[in-house]
């Protein structure tokens, strides 16, 4: 059972993620009959830290309260991705799992778990804008940004920022049950659970590389998804035959044609939901995929959501949006 939970700094705090750590696990709501635990913020980098906002914290906390932690929370902080970590930090988190705690990591905060060797073997993820170089500096990760949250094991990782507020409430419910995790919520004033991944908030997820030969293609192609558009006839029109055009168009966007049209026509389809009234049928003709129920698959299948809540998500009620 949880009864004492612990979040761990560095300096250059994020008052954000830990003010959601805080107010999950550090409030007293006993008038509600709800758990209380005994909650410390502990410092790994002296007693007073520094705020990426310019204001300080001050702790009495160091590492030796980690000792009797069932959970330790890693909240992001500073230049996470890049530094080094105190080994002393790295031996504590060690222990921690070895004994059977819980650690649960906001947004950067996995790469302190990363550089202790807690995410080796293991699915996790972080921040989507912070994933590549999660996966690249630990390359035993398997590092999925298109999730809020992972947990395997006695390890729990999380996305950026508010995902902070999704991994708390699923160990109030793992440790408590829903009763308590959808009070705690109602009391946050936020859903239990929200549909969906990270992978709906990412802007680009395909990052615009050198493309040599395709690149003028694809230009034409961003211009024309409406359009039934073949491999065949792509390879036509860059005087290639099919097969060597696939393999450069690998060489030089790092996927297919198939699934850069693909994500194409979900990016243009998420633009639409957000900026304009058409209806889903609508969007689906301009987008290429033809029908609804198609648009419908690929959006849910892609982002983990369908066109609907996405507007909802991004738009917000809307009188004169049609359905």
């Amino acid at each position: 059972m949880l009864r004492n939970v612990a979040v761990v700094l560095l300096d250059v705090v994020h008052p954000f993620e830990l003010g959601v750590l805080c107010e999950v696990f550090g409030h007293d709501r006993s008038d509600d009959g709800l758990p209380v635990y005994d909650f410390a913020v502990v410092s790994a980098a002296g007693p007073t830290l520094r705020t990426h906002a310019g204001f300080e914290i001050t702790t009495p906390y160091g590492l030796d309260r980690l000792a009797e932690a069932d959970l330790i929370a890693l909240p992001t902080g500073g230049d996470y991705p890049s530094r080094d970590y105190p080994p002393e930090l790295l031996a504590e988190m060690r222990h921690a799992a070895a004994r059977g705690a819980r650690l649960l990591s906001v947004c950067t905060g996995a790469f302190v778990l990363g550089a202790a060797g807690l995410l080796d073997g293991r699915r996790c993820t972080t921040h989507w804008r912070h994933a590549q170089a999660l996966a690249e500096r630990f390359p035993r990760a398997i590092v999925d940004p298109g999730v809020l949250y992972v947990e395997e094991g006695p390890v729990i990782t999380s996305a950026g920022t508010a995902a902070a507020i999704d991994a708390s409430l699923h160990v109030l419910r793992q440790e408590h049950g829903p009763k308590v995790a959808n009070t705690v919520a109602r009391r946050m004033v936020v859903p239990p659970h929200r549909d969906g991944g990270q992978a709906q908030y990412i802007e680009r997820p395909l990052p615009a590389g050198r493309c040599d030969t395709v690149g003028e293609l694809l230009t034409w192609m961003e211009h024309h998804l409406d359009q039934e558009i073949t491999v065949e006839g792509l390879a036509e029109r860059a005087h290639m035959s099919p097969r060597t055009f696939a393999r450069r168009f690998r060489q030089e966007t790092g996927t297919t044609p198939y699934r850069w049209l693909l994500r194409q026509r979900i990016l243009l389809s998420q633009q639409l939901l957000e900026t304009t009234d058409d209806t889903v049928d609508a969007i689906a003709g301009r987008t290429g995929f033809g029908t609804a129920a198609l648009l419908r698959h690929h959006f849910l299948r892609t982002l983990d959501t369908t066109p609907h809540a996405y507007r909802r998500t991004f738009r917000g009620p809307v009188s004169e949006v049609r359905h």
